[in-house]
């Protein structure tokens, strides 16, 4: 069973780099948590570097202005490598095409600059898929006609943000990785960059490098909250991670009619997943 910490600077003499999540972690889509900036921020005090690793679908300077909006406090972080940044690179390298874009209008800047041009959907040859495109009120399944109309015609979906589902304030919301995962099981063919495959990891350990220099892997730890994402991605990796078990599953051991962690049903979930995460907390502090 992973070990349980009161907070992270038990741990920080242990390490000189984080790759820590983002949504679920410092923030749940509006309000900043701030225990967790305090802590990110005490840990560069320290002397370690702190990458933001998100698969936001927004490139990094996206993610940023979005911390102004919700009170990510400055200092938190030496570095942010978004979803949004890697898959950039899975979308320059189809060549000129013509995409479908599934997702908000807010989210549409991720192809600015890149040789393709924006369709409607008989025309496309690619799809790339940010998210739902009204995704406080629409569900995955509701995509399915469409889905399979595009199935019928064998184009490539690249996904720019593999969680199904996030945070936002007390509600989950549905994410790219949810239409991903069925486009998948339809048979066709998906494109992802972020958490938890390794693109997103060798450009986040590449920043940390840049600031800092050289460090030897095992002085790495990853931090988040999502057993697909985080957990598969840092496992894979062969990294430490602190799991945060107060993020999207937490109704899946929460104590019966309260809040917390229900410690016995925490490690039952993660035996029955196969994962053992070196650290676990409730909340980053």
């Amino acid at each position: 069973m992973a070990e349980r910490i009161e907070g992270l600077r038990d741990i920080v003499a242990l390490y000189d780099v984080i790759l820590c999540d983002v949504w679920g972690v410092v923030h749940n889509g509006e309000t900043a948590f701030l225990e967790a900036c305090a802590a990110l921020k005490a840990a560069r005090e320290a002397g370690l570097t702190v990458v933001l690793i998100t698969n936001s679908p927004r490139r990094s300077d996206g993610v940023v202005r979005q911390f102004a909006g919700i009170g990510v406090p400055d200092g938190t972080f030496d570095a942010i490598v978004s979803s949004g940044d890697v898959t950039r690179k899975l979308i320059e390298a189809q060549g000129p095409k013509k995409v479908y874009l599934i997702g908000p209008e807010r989210d549409w800047a991720l192809v600015e600059g890149l040789p393709v041009t924006s369709v409607a959907m008989d025309a496309a040859e690619v799809i790339v898929c940010t998210g739902l495109f009204d995704d406080e009120s629409e569900t995955p399944e509701q995509y399915r006609p469409q889905l399979e109309a595009l199935r019928a015609r064998d184009l490539t979906m690249i996904c720019a943000n593999p969680d199904l589902v996030v945070e936002r304030g007390t509600r989950m919301i549905y994410c790219a990785g949810s239409l991903a995962e069925m486009y998948k099981r339809m048979g066709g063919r998906t494109l992802v960059a972020g958490k938890p495959h390794p693109p997103i990891y060798a450009a986040s350990l590449a920043a940390a490098e840049a600031i800092r220099g050289a460090f030897a892997r095992e002085r790495v730890l990853a931090i988040g909250d999502g057993l697909p994402t985080d957990v598969r991605g840092a496992v894979a990796q062969g990294l430490d991670l602190l799991y945060i078990s107060g993020g999207i599953h937490a109704a899946d051991y929460a104590p019966a009619g309260g809040e917390g962690t229900d410690v016995d049903a925490l490690e039952l979930f993660l035996a029955r997943h196969s994962v053992a995460p070196r650290w676990w907390m409730h909340r980053l502090a």
